[in-house]
């Protein structure tokens, strides 16, 4: 059974262990890097205050008590839209539908919230999560998101309208 626990600025150790395995597991999909959360940028507050931004919602999926999965909702700049940010599955827990779950978490949470969409953005040529998101009913918009530290790729933005 999965079940989702909800973080506060307390649970850093919690993110910080899943962040980092995922921005060591799949650098390609996330506009961080690694080296920017170890060394001096790995200290407790740096943690607590990412877990503190206003107004988020940080989540992790526990799979048999363990922690296997991660996601964030935050406000975006636009008024009705939140944004599904740090998505991650630890890799033996994929294809057990961690990843829905935690998506249906953060729609909650953002329904909740009043929100009238869901936005994200994925790392082009990343297809498993490209499949992931569209099954859970988003949508390509066609805008590019940020450059990549590479200074070359691009992310997708896709969304998904709260009714």
């Amino acid at each position: 059974m999965i079940k989702l626990r909800v973080l506060s600025p307390d649970d850093w150790q919690v993110w910080r262990r899943l962040r980092l395995a995922a921005l060591a597991e799949a650098p390609y999909a996330f506009g961080s890097r690694l080296a920017d959360w170890q060394g001096e940028g790995d200290r407790a507050e740096r943690w607590r205050d990412r877990l503190a931004l206003p107004g988020s919602y940080n989540v992790v999926a526990l799979l048999d008590e363990q922690p296997v999965g991660m996601a964030s909702g935050v406000p975006a700049d636009e008024p009705g839209v939140v944004e599904l940010i740090s998505m991650w599955v630890s890799p033996p827990a994929r294809g057990r539908g961690v990843g829905d779950r935690l998506i249906q978490g953060v729609e909650e949470w953002a329904r909740q919230g009043q929100a009238k969409v869901l936005r994200l953005s994925v790392m082009q040529g990343n297809e498993a999560a490209e499949r992931l998101y569209r099954r859970c009913g988003f949508v390509g918009t066609g805008v590019l998101g940020d450059v990549m530290p590479d200074g070359v790729r691009h992310e997708d933005v896709m969304e998904k309208t709260l009714g």
